[in-house]
């Protein structure tokens, strides 16, 4: 069973999922990009022996946009993280993320190293990295980006089949799922419904860690962790790379799963089979 929760964070008002058993070890799960708390039940389900708490991070789901004059930074989103934990009264937990959250996660845990029990890394461990020589196109893409986005209509969808149909097929899901994720993700508008999300998530990443400072962060993630992957890799993510950067980890473990990038919704049970074995060895 789930339960709805609302927290101030920092000033922000972040709504999310508690589920589990309260008392047990705490997981704070972070979603990934354009998702939302919603994603992370059916694998909480297979796990009922942990406190949960699936987040909605700002942005997304039914938690705050930023303000106006606030960005979406990797800084920003770790210090929001930190500012959630102290709301759940949480002084540590695991922290558990899929793709975009797996990024936050890894950066928590190796910014605020007393704050993380433990890591579980669930298609990604640090963020996208580029070149450094890409800074200024990316800045200037980035404003560009911003300066054109109040012009924009938000798109309306009469019923919910349209957007449930775009997310089966921009993240190979099935219905349940995709209608799981585009359920939290909607609000009602005149005409029917439109994406909840704040449209600047879909702005062109203003500035972006190289692969060394990356390594840098993940060299210093000091508490255990558990790194997942599907495969194939994703195109943006691809091997040798992203085994690479799971060997960094001090005390870290890798497993590679068959499957599409949302496994822990496809595949909740395998998922939680690997967590609960890495978990039992802590």
């Amino acid at each position: 069973m789930t339960t709805p929760f609302e927290l101030d964070a920092g000033g922000l008002h972040v709504a999310g999922l508690r589920t589990g058993t309260r008392g047990g070890l705490p997981v704070l799960a972070l979603h990934g990009w354009l998702d939302n708390a919603a994603s992370f039940v059916p694998l909480a389900a297979q796990l009922p022996e942990l406190d949960w708490a699936l987040a909605d991070l700002p942005g997304h789901g039914l938690s705050d946009h930023l303000p106006a004059d606030a960005a979406y930074t990797t800084p920003q989103a770790i210090v929001q993280v930190l500012a959630i934990m102290d709301a759940l009264g949480w002084e540590r937990c695991v922290l558990l993320g899929h793709s975009m959250g797996a990024a936050i996660a890894s950066l928590v845990a190796a910014v605020a190293p007393q704050r993380a029990q433990a890591l579980v890394a669930i298609e990604a461990l640090g963020g996208l990295a580029a070149p450094a020589g890409e800074t200024v196109d990316r800045l200037r893409a980035h404003v560009a980006a911003l300066a054109a986005l109040g012009d924009k209509q938000l798109r309306v969808f009469a019923d919910l089949a349209a957007p449930v149909r775009a997310r089966m097929l921009a993240n190979q899901l099935d219905e349940a799922s995709a209608r799981r994720l585009v359920e939290r993700g909607v609000r009602p508008v005149e005409g029917g419904w439109s994406w909840r999300s704040d449209p600047r998530l879909m702005l062109p990443t203003a500035v972006r860690m190289t692969e060394d400072q990356v390594r840098d962060v993940l060299a210093a993630i000091q508490c255990p962790a558990q790194v997942i992957y599907a495969t194939p890799a994703q195109a943006y993510f691809p091997e040798p790379g992203r085994s690479q950067r799971a060997a960094l980890l001090r005390h870290g473990r890798l497993h590679i799963l068959p499957g599409h990038h949302h496994l822990h919704m496809d595949q909740p049970e395998a998922v939680a089979a690997l967590i609960r074995d890495f978990l039992l060895s802590l």
